[in-house]
């Protein structure tokens, strides 16, 4: 499957399947997972990075367990809206795993995901440093899948 539009990434999936989030750091892979209905991005887990083959290994195995069937990578786009290295190794990524598996990716612009995330969990949800630095990959994930998913439903409700 190749690259695709975000807008049209529901039209990949199958009756029942979901949509896998992703937000790529350095060190951990954020995963969240759209309910059947396409409505709500619930996180699921933060995988410790390491070689690119058991990450995919780990996420081929999460694709099966929740019957996914398209994927929303989280696009560190910079503030002015170029892309820098961490762009490229987010789109080195996504290559990589097309090499792997057969789903329709999708790129989500996750500008401030994480920064907003944090603000949540320190203001309203009252979360230790600690408690937030467990959580904040597996929430940001969220935060991108459910922009994608909230455009994919606007998008289709507009057609």
């Amino acid at each position: 499957m190749p690259i695709v539009d975000p807008q049209s990434l529901h039209t990949h999936l199958r009756p029942g399947q979901r949509i896998m989030g992703l937000d790529l750091g350095t060190k951990t892979i954020g995963v969240a997972i759209s309910d059947p209905t396409l409505v709500v991005a619930n996180p699921v887990e933060v995988i410790q990075r390491g070689r690119f083959k058991a990450d995919a290994e780990r996420l081929i195995r999460l694709f099966g367990e929740h019957r996914v069937g398209a994927v929303v990578l989280g696009l560190p786009i910079n503030m002015d809206g170029s892309e820098g290295p961490r762009c490229q190794s987010t789109r080195q990524f996504a290559a990589n795993l097309l090499q792997q598996v057969d789903l329709p990716i999708a790129f989500w612009d996750e500008r401030l995901s994480t920064a907003a995330v944090e603000r949540v969990m320190r203001d309203e949800a009252d979360m230790s440093r600690a408690r937030r630095a467990v959580n904040v990959d597996k929430l940001a994930a969220g935060y991108i899948l459910q922009g994608a998913i909230d455009h994919i439903r606007a998008h289709a409700n507009a057609v």
